[in-house]
């Protein structure tokens, strides 16, 4: 089964995070598309070993925005 999952990459001390939205998974590297290819392989694995199955983790919808916090 294949099925697309939500992440976000920012940039974090000098490397790149790949969060994904889905489930908890996350991995970093050198560059974007290194931290999406290690995400991408990290989910693989995860699925593989988890008792999550990607048939049962429900859809999410996001929305997504800013909020200004006054400290």
């Amino acid at each position: 089964m294949e099925r697309n999952l939500n992440y976000v990459v920012f940039e974090e001390d000098g490397a790149f995070i790949a969060r994904c939205l889905d489930v908890e998974v996350a991995t970093e590297g050198d560059s974007r598309e290194e931290a999406v290819s290690n995400l991408q392989e990290a989910l693989e694995l995860f699925f593989e070993d988890h008792r999550v199955s990607l048939e049962t983790l429900p859809p999410r919808t996001y929305q997504f925005g800013e909020v200004a916090v006054h400290a």
